[in-house]
């Protein structure tokens, strides 16, 4: 069982990186101009590195179907969070503030994702050690989601992103891991690789969530927030209230291990993921529905977080 003030003294430590990388844009140290390089060097280098790191380092799955489960999961979990976001959207997003179509597609994409790296990561690194690797295969399973589902959603049903999901620097680095993992030539890499991989990986979370922070304290400022107490409680309501009883109740229904049951706690707890913004701005949706969904449910998440993560401990985990 996991005890509560550990989660909220954890928690909250994520979230004040999140504010550094917010302060630091507000006074000018950490400019717009840098944004693109620094996420390029984030999502191009150093999550590969430290996917790498911790696939290699850790225990070989039993089998490619033990392997292939947390994405599975993450895929099924995530593509029916976007198709329930969007069919409730459809039907009464009116009477929450969500006249128009693109403000429907955007809130659909924006709860229906949730934030399955920057913040999930640390924790399970802390809480949940044992489950990391399977959370980062989860998490293949979510960008496929995202890449093909929430493009459909956002597109219009136009398009497709599920090929450039594959073609992603973390996917590719994940895959030649596991790859290298199961072959069992991990022993004869040489030891300055993993020490490279290593002293990477390290950064890609605290320079992840810093340049999360910047980039919603971008957005927060351009925003009006009058009249859209409807939309606000809505997206809190769907993100953190009916998706992790879902996937708890789900998860329970499964005779699944406990290194996956830790991965659906952990994901069961999170708010909106943040680069739905990006998405819906990129496609000439609402911006604005999905910065109220992303930021409310990142707020109401520093306290909710650690709730769902203890009664999900009791209610998957306490056996």
């Amino acid at each position: 069982m996991t005890d509560m003030l550990p989660i909220v003294s954890r928690v909250m430590g994520v979230f004040l990186v999140m504010l550094v990388g917010a302060m630091a844009r507000r006074f000018n140290w950490l400019t717009r101009d840098a944004d693109a390089s620094l996420a390029r060097v984030t999502a191009y280098v150093l999550l590969p590195a430290l996917f790498i790191d911790r696939i290699l380092d850790g225990p070989r799955f039993d089998s490619l179907l033990v392997a292939w489960l947390p994405p599975t999961i993450g895929f099924i979990t995530t593509s029916g969070g976007l198709l329930l976001g969007y069919f409730l959207a459809r039907r009464f997003g009116p009477w929450v503030g969500l006249e128009g179509d693109g403000s429907q597609r955007a809130f659909a994409l924006s709860v229906g994702v949730c934030n399955y790296g920057y913040i999930p990561l640390p924790l399970a690194q802390h809480f949940y050690p044992e489950a990391e690797v399977s959370l980062i295969l989860h998490n293949v399973g979510v960008d496929l989601a995202l890449w093909s589902v929430g493009i459909w959603i956002i597109a219009g049903g136009k398009e497709s992103g599920t090929r450039r999901s594959f073609l992603s620097p973390p996917i590719i680095a994940i895959m030649v891991a596991m790859g290298l993992k199961q072959l069992g030539v991990g022993p004869y890499i040489p030891a300055p690789f993993f020490q490279m991989a290593h002293a990477l990986g390290e950064c890609a979370i605290p320079l992840g969530l810093v340049l999360s922070g910047s980039i919603i304290i971008d957005f927060v400022t351009r925003v009006s927030w009058r009249h859209a107490g409807g939309t606000l409680l809505a997206a809190c309501g769907y993100r953190l209230l009916l998706m992790p009883v879902l996937m708890l109740a789900t998860a329970a229904l499964f005779p699944l291990s406990q290194e996956i049951n830790q991965v659906i706690v952990l994901q069961a707890a999170m708010p909106s993921a943040v680069f739905p913004i990006v998405l819906t701005r990129l496609y000439d949706k609402d911006t604005e529905t999905a910065v109220r969904v992303v930021v409310a449910t990142g707020l109401a998440a520093i306290f909710t977080i650690p709730l769902w993560m203890h009664l999900g401990s009791q209610w998957l985990l306490a056996n």
